[in-house]
Parts: structure tokens; C-alpha cells; sequence
């Protein structure tokens, strides 16, 4: 029997892309779509003097306004819904994190769609040899023999070519045209992204066998493969994480399902695709910000139809959609790039865990240096912590070497012996990475005479000093001028470089080592296309060098001919403000640490320090990171800090420091009000300046909310919002409001 056709509501509730964290009513004029209005289809409104393309969210028969008074939709975009998975996961993350839906859909769709193009996969042209074409050359074709060469191309190829990589060959349309009319090749059309799905085997190349460890950690994880399974899989660089994600993710494919793999850097993605592709047979897509708006579109659309087995992104891509959900994988969950810092502030690892138990599937965490929010649910037997304490190459992981600083005459920011060591490493055929997580040549430029430093005139900060090219330039809000002659408070000509960037230290090095290519990676020398992954490219042939780099260097790359790293300065991270300082510098040292010994010679990390003696850093060389985190958890746990409480900030900022210091009185005083009212146990700290009150002319402060649940803590933020959005004084200032902030800045 038949299902009676939906009846066509009343009113449609859209989300249309505005701050304001409501639904807008429309009238649904016009023809209904063939299964009905129904939730997630696209419509074109009118919305004041704008035309926007907004999503129906709500079917009713009731509004707050008189039927007649409604607006009626312009234009319905959508035959069917946007993908229900999909339309899902952004109203829980705009619930969530307090945000906008509208917003919160806009950001989780392709640009594309914003702009109201159709869910419709690009297509081309596949040409292949028909039944009727023999293995030889049939004899009409003697006397052209350009359509003979290019049929013989063709039936080479079982799956046939697409037109470009035909016309790449020199032949002409005009030839295919000729052999279709002989009955000789046929053309097909096919999507642009997972058009040829190979048939048979899911591998091209075989997997690779596993050590005790892995072969554990991979029969928990087939064990769950119909449930909901969280897993952090706990293993020290080089371990062989990635062999056990490829091996699931087969597992996955075999059952003829999708799998999602989030990655926290684009520099990270081409390694990540090629291994994946030389792997697998089957369409493997990738989802990030380097992408053009027509390939962005056309990985989203395979990804929800299902014809894209694999999808590999960066954050974002966790609101992929997917046909038939299988696994997601999370590659580096420390990493804050999960963590959206501005607008719709999400985090794509918490997203992928909820997404998992939606859709009663497996969760995979990967890291050598866990988040301490992971490592307590795994204490906790939230979830299954599976470790990996072999590297591949047999070598223990390198431990940290503390090199004191103090009385040190340095170079570039190294210190003799470091520099000894590093020449003693190129000498053995090796190659060094040095690691200084400070891009430019000086963090400042300073007069000798009178002490005057470089600071920005929009920002408290100090402006960073560059050689290529010769100026100055603030990291924060990327302000910029030109180097001054003499210093402008005193006259003086002695002004002179403070500190060390990495221009500095490749200088440094470059004079030192004149035969030995010096290698910058840091987000200044990367900016061209594809130029992180040619330098790579080089630097794993093998050939001696030298990397000089940021964080960028530290993030998952494989660098298996890099015996010694030097870390030019440890400190810069460990005594912040955040409370998380600590955490964020230990995973990066051990990350970094980790890109040495990764092959067949064991490695050696230097790490440079003026605080030797502190207990934290000699508790990280001794023991390594685990026994580290181990410290900090209990010290959470006293302090009643994340992960053991739940908190919410919120930021202000206005050019008017008056206006935002106003108003965060206010807003928390209201706060304060309602929380005694509530009688919830939730607290309520500040307001207190940020920890760089002001930036780019703008002052910033904020307002921290703790509690020991999440219902209490959002019921509180639900209260501030709504008291935000009714008081006129907040339409003078810029605020947000960052469920879990991941930092304080």
C-alpha cells in the first residue's frame, strides 16, 4: 500500500544565516515537493532587504503571527531533505553549544549549497571498448590510423578513460565520435568524485602484519563493529596507529560501509591521502579548507550518496554526511585544532563521539599524548584504552635531554654543545630537525641605548621582527610596518634583534652549514600551494639537511631519516596563565620529540631550558608524558578543573573600553543573580580582562561559569544568553559565549 502523501502545513519554521537563535515563519506558496515539506529541504526567503538561502527546520500549523502576516517562500531549492544525518548532528551541536541553528547550518554546509546550488554530483565522460571490438584492429579502421591507435588505447584499459585523459593522448572528440558510430567504444556519464568504483578486492596492497599490541587492539576493535565503541588508542610515535586504523577501516569497507577519518592540520591530509589511496580501491575523498568550492561540493555530495567509501578531513569534516556510517577515526585528538576558536566555537572530537552514538558505531582516538579529558574516560572505563608501547623500528621512543641554558652564549638560539652535536649528526649521514615554535627572525626588535621595544599599535603585544621580507609584523592582528632607521623614543641606531625565530635560527645555520641544505617550515615559508609537501618530498629522500620549523613539524609527519631534534626553547609554553599551559607544552615536546629515531637508528632529543631544576620537565624526561599527565589529572582533580568540572567563558570585546567593562558587570551580576535565585551550585568568576586585553583597538574581557554538571552549566549559559540578547547595552559590544573553551585567550 501506498504512503498518503504528507499534508502541506501551515507554516514553515526557518533557519535562515543570522546570530539571532530563533526560527523564522514562512508561508509554504507554491507547489509542495513531491514527498511533502518536511525538515532539512532549502527554500529562498525574503529576510528584511535580503534575498538568503535558509533550511526549513519545522512543519506546523500554528505561529506567534497572524497566518496572513506571514511571508511566503520565494523559491523551494530541494526535490528532497538535505541528509538527515546531517540536519541531525547540526541541531545537537547548535543545542550544544548554544549557538545559532542558522549559523550553526551554514557553517556545516559546502559554500556552494549557501549560495543555493542543487545537491547534484558534476559529471563527465567515460569512454571504453564495446563487446563488438576484437583484440586487433578491425579492418574499417586500416585507413585511420589515429582512431586504430586510440581504440587500441582504450581496450587496454578495462574501465575505460575519462574524456580528459583521452584528449591528454592528442586524439580528438571527432575520433571518439567515429568509433561510437562504428559500434566500436561506448561513452558513459558518470559523477566527477566516485563515479568508477572498482569491483573485487577492497586492497591494492596488502596490509601489513602486527606486533602483539596491535593485533590486540585490533580484535577489540572488529569486536565492536556494530556498536557504539569509543576507543583511545594510546600509542608512542612510530607505534604503527595508522596500520591499525587502515585495518579497520578495511574491516569497515568489507561490510559496505563509509568511514570518517578527521585530521587537525591540511598539511597533514596529502600524506594521509596518498597512504590511503596506494591502500584501499575504492574512491577516497578529502575535505578541508584548500579545496575549491566546486571539489568541496562534489567530496560532499559522494560522501552522502555513499560512493565515497573513505572521507579524510580536517575539522569540518565531521559534518560530512554519510550514506551508510561505519567507523570514525580521529587522528591526533589532542590536538586543538580540533577546537574551533571563533564563531560556532565546536569541537570536532566531542562532535565525532556523539555522532559515533548516534549512529551505534565505533570511535576511534588516536594520540601519543592523549587530552586529559581522554585519558580520565579512559581511567574511568568510559572508554576502552587500547596501548601501543613498541615503536615499529624496534627503538625505545627518545627521551628528553635537558640542556641548561644559563651563561650560555648562543647562536641563532643554540648553544655550542647543541651545535656540536647537531654537526655530529650531519657528519653520520643523518638529518636534524630544530624546533622553535616562533616564526619571523626575533620576537621583537629592541634599542640597545634606551631599551624601547617593537610593540603593536593595536594589540599588547610586542611586533615580531622578520628578514624575508625586512619588516615588522604583529601575530595577532597581522598589523604591519616598515623597519624603523633609528629608535623613536631616544634617536638611537642601535637597535638590534631580541631573541630567536626561525628565519633567525635557519640564518644561523645556513652560515654554519654552507654545504648542508637548510630546510624553514613554518606558516611564512608554506604559503605557495603544495609547498609543505615538496619540501617533505625532499626531506624524505634521505639525503643529510636540516629542518628548521614550528608546530607544523610536530604534527604526525613521518620523518624516518631525522636522528636528532633540538628544541631551541622549552619554556615558552610552561609557565602561561592557562591552566592549560602545561598540558598543551608537554604533548607538543613529546610530539616533537617523537619525529626522531622513527627507522632503523635510534634518535636524540635536546631540549634547551633556563629552568632545568622545574619538577614538571624533569618528571616529562624522565618518565614521559603518561606519568606527567597522570600528575596534572590529580592536581584537576584537586583544583576542580576540566576534566573533572564543566565550564563556559564568556568573551566580550568593543573598541569602547567603557562599553565592554559596563556591561560585563552587568552580565554577571545578572548571572550571580540567577544563580542564587536557582540555588544551582554553579559558579560564576570575573569579569576579568582576557589574558591580552587589548587587540586589534578592540578590549576584550570575559566571564568563566564552572559546575560539576553539564545541565546545570547550560541552564546558567542558556539564562546569560537570553539576558545578552534583551539588553540594549549589548548591541555597542561583540560577545560569544565557548562551551568547553580550550583556552583562555
Amino acid at each position: 500500500m501506498l504512503d498518503s502523501p504528507r499534508p502541506t502545513p501551515s507554516v514553515l519554521g526557518v533557519a535562515i544565516p543570522s546570530p539571532l537563535r530563533r526560527l523564522f515563519d514562512y508561508r509554504p506558496d507554491g507547489p509542495a515537493p513531491a514527498d511533502g515539506w518536511q525538515p532539512g529541504l532549502r527554500v529562498q526567503v525574503s529576510f528584511g532587504r535580503r534575498q538568503v538561502v535558509g533550511v526549513v527546520i519545522e512543519c506546523r500549523d500554528t505561529s506567534d503571527l497572524p497566518l496572513d502576516k506571514l511571508k511566503p517562500i520565494d523559491a523551494r531549492l530541494d526535490d528532497a531533505p538535505l541528509p538527515a544525518d546531517w540536519l541531525w548532528l547540526c541541531r545537537f551541536t547548535a543545542r550544544y553549544y548554544q549557538h545559532a541553528i542558522g549559523d550553526t547550518l551554514q557553517n556545516a554546509m559546502p559554500a556552494l549549497l549557501r549560495q543555493g546550488r542543487s545537491l547534484t554530483p558534476r559529471t563527465r565522460e567515460r569512454w571504453t571498448a564495446t563487446h563488438a571490438a576484437r583484440d586487433d584492429a578491425p579492418p574499417e579502421l586500416s585507413r585511420a590510423p589515429r582512431q586504430a591507435a586510440l581504440l587500441n588505447m582504450l581496450q587496454q584499459h578495462a574501465h575505460g578513460l575519462v574524456t580528459q585523459a583521452v584528449l591528454a593522448q592528442s586524439f580528438t572528440r571527432e575520433q571518439l565520435k567515429a568509433l561510437v558510430n562504428k559500434g566500436l567504444i561506448e561513452r558513459h556519464e558518470e559523477p566527477m568524485t566516485g563515479g568508477q568504483q572498482p569491483q573485487g578486492a577492497v586492497l591494492a596492497e596488502p596490509a601489513l602484519p602486527l606486533n602483539g599490541e596491535q593485533a590486540a587492539a585490533m580484535a577489540r576493535l572488529h569486536a565492536g563493529l556494530d556498536t557504539f565503541h569509543p576507543c583511545l588508542l594510546h600509542g608512542v610515535t612510530g607505534s604503527g596507529k595508522t596500520e591499525i586504523y587502515l585495518q579497520l577501516i578495511e574491516a569497515v569497507i568489507t561490510r559496505q560501509r563509509q568511514a570518517l577519518v578527521l585530521v587537525p592540520e591540511i598539511g597533514l591530509t596529502p600524506q594521509t591521502l596518498e597512504r590511503f589511496r596506494k591502500r584501499f580501491q575504492c574512491t577516497v575523498v578529502a575535505l578541508h579548507s584548500g579545496l575549491t568550492d566546486n571539489d568541496r561540493l562534489d567530496a560532499w555530495e559522494a560522501a552522502a550518496s555513499g560512493r565515497a567509501p573513505i572521507v579524510i578531513g580536517t575539522r569540518s569534516a565531521i559534518f560530512t554526511p554519510l550514506a551508510r556510517p561505519g567507523a570514525i577515526i580521529v587522528d591526533e585528538e589532542h590536538d586543538g585544532s580540533f577546537k574551533q576558536q571563533e564563531g560556532l566555537r565546536y569541537h570536532a572530537r566531542d562532535l565525532a563521539i556523539i555522532r559515533a552514538q548516534h549512529h551505534a558505531i565505533p570511535v576511534v582516538l588516536g594520540s601519543a599524548t592523549p587530552a586529559l579529558e581522554s585519558l580520565q574516560h579512559a581511567t574511568a572505563g568510559d572508554y576502552h584504552h587500547l596501548r601501543l608501547t613498541q615503536r615499529a623500528s624496534r627503538h625505545a621512543p627518545a627521551r628528553l635531554e635537558l640542556v641548561d641554558l644559563r651563561g650560555r652564549t648562543r647562536q641563532g638560539g643554540l648553544i655550542t654543545p647543541v651545535l656540536e652535536a647537531i654537526t655530529t649528526t650531519l657528519n653520520a649521514g643523518h638529518q636534524v630537525l630544530v624546533f622553535i615554535n616562533r616564526r619571523g627572525f626575533a620576537p621583537t626588535l629592541a634599542c640597545h641605548a634606551c631599551g624601547w621595544l617593537a610593540e603593536c599599535d593595536h594589540c599588547d603585544a610586542h611586533m615580531t621582527l622578520h628578514r624575508q621580507p625586512p619588516l615588522l609584523a604583529c601575530h595577532h592582528c597581522d598589523h604591519r610596518r616598515p623597519l624603523p632607521d633609528a629608535c623613536p623614543d631616544c634617536g638611537s641606531a642601535d637597535l638590534r634583534p631580541l631573541g630567536s625565530g626561525t628565519e633567525r635560527t635557519e640564518e644561523t645555520l645556513a652560515e654554519r652549514f654552507p654545504d648542508t641544505p637548510v630546510h624553514r617550515i613554518d606558516r611564512d615559508s608554506t604559503r605557495r600551494r603544495d609547498a609543505l609537501e615538496q619540501t617533505l618530498t625532499e626531506v624524505r629522500r634521505g639525503e643529510p639537511c636540516l629542518l628548521v620549523g614550528t608546530q607544523m613539524l610536530a604534527k604526525g609527519h613521518h620523518l624516518p631519516h631525522v636522528n636528532l631534534v633540538v628544541v631551541v626553547n622549552a619554556d615558552a609554553g610552561l609557565y602561561a596563565s592557562d591552566f592549560r599551559a602545561l598540558e598543551h607544552s608537554a604533548q607538543l615536546l613529546e610530539q616533537v620529540a617523537g619525529r626522531a629515531g622513527r627507522s632503523a637508528h635510534p634518535g636524540r632529543v635536546l631540549v634547551q631550558t633556563l629552568h632545568p631544576d622545574d619538577p614538571n620537565l624533569r618528571l616529562l624526561a624522565a618518565r614521559g608524558y603518561d606519568a606527567l599527565a597522570e600528575q596534572l589529572l590529580e592536581e584537576r582533580r584537586a583544583a576542580g578543573l576540566p576534566p573533572f568540572r564543566f565550564l563556559a567563558l564568556l568573551r566580550l570585546e568593543s573598541p569602547a573600553e567603557q562599553d565592554v567593562s559596563s556591561l560585563a558587570e552587568s552580565a554577571a551580576t545578572a548571572t550571580r543573580a540567577f544563580i542564587e535565585h536557582s540555588e544551582l551550585d554553579i559558579e560564576c568568576l570575573g569579569p576579568v580582562p582576557a589574558p591580552m586585553e587589548r587587540r586589534q583597538n578592540r578590549y576584550h574581557m570575559q566571564i568563566m561559569l564552572g559546575a560539576d554538571k553539564r545541565s546545570r552549566l547550560h541552564a546558567a549559559c542558556a539564562q546569560l544568553i537570553a539576558w545578552m540578547e534583551a539588553e540594549p547595552g549589548a548591541r555597542r559590544v561583540r560577545w560569544s559565549l565557548d562551551i568547553d573553551p580550550q583556552t583562555l585567550s
